[in-house]
């Protein structure tokens, strides 16, 4: 009897087990199964996800023959950039002076108005001075010799009252001049204030070839002069001195060109420290242009800060400078300043007024009319009176004669239209 109930008990526990066993091996074939189904419903984020879908393209539409070829976008390739040296581009256009002109009313002409003038006689404008550099004002018409390539010259006309002034104030608004920018400013009003019925100036600023500005075109009103001499300022750049040069001679030589019995004197003021870094222009092709013109030219040079140091086969800085303004000067038969200091820019600016008032205006006729674009050597010689000062005459040193096309005349007359217009000959 026990030994049934230790069988029945036995064979209990094996079936307890066995539902055990299947209870908990379907439990977790379920899991599995619900799991599963889970994954497939979820999006896939693997390492080897699809290629993001590429933007249209902007290119021209494609010809039938070439969409027929295209390749599947998987299979094509990155284009190879052919990638080019880098070339030499054209160089720099001239330089421009940059106007900003002050609107004046146009002259008034009749539809017949023509003016006249004599393109032979050629205009001379004398300094007389003693050693100190004092000038002369007492020289008469016969004192005065003239020669051009050794030749003497008749004098046709001689003038010694004072005529109006067309002149330049051209300031060099670098860095290099940045200490001394203020006083720069007084000078310029001292001379513009200067300025007599009739006078006209006008005023640039300039650092590199690009920046070569009219800050106030010709005018006779001092109060707008004097404004844009107030509204100068350092900038940065490359200093353009030859250009700048170039540039306003050119200016000051074309205003009024061509006007009946012009008698006006032009010059051109120029404060600088002479050293030219970045010119388009060379310097001989500034002096054969101002041997063109009939401008003189006074510069101020703030050289003191410049290098004074040498090579075996160079010059200075402060030495090319110095070359550079004296030749300006003496070339055009201005004259050179070189202060040590600020404070002496009162008495330039008053010497500058001086010399421009006190000149004899001498008009010769030349001997030597073959119009073939030489330069002529001009040079003038005054008679020294017995038991004076001594006398010097200065002037500029020579011309280009003019080149004529074999149909110009001699004495050109221009009709101007009835609005007003000039027209170059």
């Amino acid at each position: 009897m026990q030994q049934m109930v230790k069988d029945i008990r036995s064979r209990n526990r094996r079936l307890l087990l066995v539902s055990c066993f299947v209870v908990l091996t379907a439990t977790l074939l379920g899991t599995v199964f619900v799991s599963a189904r889970t994954q497939e419903s979820r999006p896939r984020n693997t390492q080897t996800s699809a290629p993001r879908p590429t933007p249209p393209a902007t290119a021209t539409p494609a010809t039938p023959a070439a969409t027929a070829t295209a390749t599947p976008a998987a299979s094509q390739t990155p284009k190879q950039v052919d990638r080019i040296a880098p070339t030499l581009g054209e160089p720099p256009p001239p330089p421009k002076l940059k106007p900003t002109p002050t609107p004046t009313p146009p002259e008034e002409f009749d539809k017949e108005s023509i003016i006249k003038f004599n393109t032979e006689l050629v205009n001379l404008q004398v300094r007389v001075i003693d050693r100190n550099n004092k000038p002369i004002n007492n020289v008469r018409k016969e004192e005065f010799h003239v020669f051009e390539d050794g030749v003497p010259q008749p004098i046709e006309e001689f003038s010694r009252e004072e005529v109006p002034i067309s002149y330049g104030l051209a300031v060099d608004t670098s860095g290099s001049l940045r200490t001394q920018l203020t006083s720069v400013i007084d000078a310029g009003k001292t001379i513009v204030n200067a300025n007599k019925p009739g006078d006209e100036t006008f005023l640039i600023r300039f650092i590199s070839s690009d920046k070569i500005e009219t800050v106030q075109d010709f005018t006779a009103n001092k109060d707008a002069l004097i404004d844009g001499l107030d509204s100068l300022y350092v900038e940065g750049g490359q200093t353009a001195v030859v250009d700048a040069v170039y540039l306003s001679a050119e200016h000051v030589s074309e205003y009024k060109k061509g006007d009946e019995n012009d008698r006006r004197r032009r010059a051109l003021i120029i404060i600088t420290d002479g050293e030219d870094r970045n010119s388009f222009y060379k310097q001989e092709q500034l002096f054969s242009r101002l041997r063109e013109e009939d401008v003189q030219i006074f510069v101020i040079g703030f050289i003191g800060e410049l290098d004074n140091e040498a090579g075996f086969i160079r010059k200075s800085s402060r030495d090319k400078a110095v070359n550079l303004i004296n030749r300006l000067a003496s070339e055009t038969g201005g004259r050179a300043f070189f202060p040590q200091s600020v404070t002496e820019l009162p008495q330039i600016a008053n010497e500058i007024i001086r010399d421009l008032r006190t000149q004899y205006v001498i008009s010769y006729n030349p001997t030597n009319k073959a119009p073939d674009g030489t330069f002529r050597a001009i040079k003038v010689s005054v008679d020294q009176p017995s038991g004076g000062d001594h006398r010097i005459a200065l002037t500029r040193n020579g011309r280009i004669a003019r080149r004529d096309s074999p149909t110009s005349p001699r004495t050109p007359s221009v009709r101007l239209p009835s609005t007003g217009a000039t027209k170059k000959p």
